[in-house]
């Protein structure tokens, strides 16, 4: 494994844009570790209706960054006092295996004093019942990255602030709200590194990982102002651009959504002449695909049940959704 430096950047658009780009271009043979801090900023999942995310008017008077990035799952938000992991590789049939991709931060945590840190439910890191890290997946062309974020001293309150939470995802975990249920690692880990900075907190889980003692025996790939340029144009294309990060979205006619142990998945359709338009799907669930091929199907499909099962038969939905069939699918469209 080797080590890239984000050269202390903190701004999230350029960050999510590097990972991307080391997922999408292969510069080694060997898997790559990525840490980056953000300013204060929301992370919005691939498949998620952002305005229906985001207090915007909240985010808007405190200048807090929204992007979205290239995997699924649900929204999170990052500051200063969080960090982000990202174990960058080839595709070895390992996605949606959170286990095998956490275990290293476990174990560094674990040395650092907090023991009781596990892998918990589908995708998050918990200590005493409490939530300090969301993991989520992103794979291309036989590459895909890992990542999550360590909550260290993050503030916390700012999640209520500048969330909207489902009420059924809320409600399917049985807890009253986002803050009831999340906590900085730092009170879990020994005395000595609790007046650590973030950054400093950072580099001593990077020193366990790659079992060194000084930040300079860890193997680094060094990024090149060719990778520089390629990370700044991608930020462009899509990380830095409001369409991307937001989108439009038609009013709809059809509102179907469900909360499935894989995810919570939201279809929405406009229907004119017995026809399905405008087809979106939105959720926080973990597919392998591109969900714009699933809503492609849809579109010109009589809204019928026999039709849109024909339209959807040849669909890999455990690709596109995660552990579900066919018909759970068709019936969260005829809910």
């Amino acid at each position: 494994m080797i080590f890239v430096d984000n050269g202390n950047n903190y701004d999230a658009s350029l960050n999510i844009a590097l990972e991307t780009y080391l997922v999408e271009n292969r510069l080694v043979d060997e898997p790559i570790l990525l840490f980056y801090i953000n300013e204060p900023s929301i992370i919005v999942g691939r498949n998620q209706n952002t305005t229906e995310e985001i207090n915007q008017s909240y985010v808007d008077e405190h200048n807090v960054q929204v992007v979205r990035r290239m995997s699924g799952g649900g929204a999170v938000y990052h500051d200063l006092g969080n960090f982000c992991f990202c174990f960058i590789k080839d595709d070895d049939g390992t996605f949606r295996d959170f286990k095998s991709v956490t275990e290293p931060i476990i174990d560094a945590l674990h040395k650092m004093g907090a023991t009781e840190a596990a892998l918990e439910g589908r995708n998050d890191l918990l200590i005493d019942g409490k939530k300090f890290s969301g993991n989520a997946m992103y794979a291309k062309d036989g590459r895909m990255t890992a990542h999550g974020t360590i909550l260290f001293d993050s503030d916390l309150d700012e999640t209520n602030n500048v969330l909207k939470p489902r009420k059924a995802k809320i409600e399917s975990k049985g807890i009253k709200s986002v803050r009831s249920r999340v906590t900085n690692i730092k009170p879990y880990v020994d005395e000595k590194y609790r007046d650590l900075s973030t950054e400093e907190f950072r580099d001593l889980i990077l020193l366990e990982i790659f079992g060194v003692d000084k930040r300079e025996d860890v193997p680094e790939l060094k990024l090149t102002d060719e990778i520089w340029e390629g990370v700044y144009k991608l930020r462009e294309e899509r990380m830095g651009n409001w369409e991307w990060n937001y989108g439009k979205s038609p009013d709809f006619d059809f509102e179907q959504s469900h909360k499935f142990p894989f995810g919570f998945v939201d279809i929405r359709f406009n229907v004119k002449q017995g026809v399905i338009e405008d087809a979106r799907i939105y959720g926080d669930f973990f597919g392998l695909g591109n969900i714009k091929d699933v809503e492609e199907k849809l579109n010109g499909v009589r809204y019928e049940r026999q039709a849109v099962t024909e339209a959807l038969a040849d669909v890999d939905v455990n690709k596109y959704f995660g552990n579900t069939t066919l018909e759970e699918i068709v019936n969260l469209i005829f809910a």
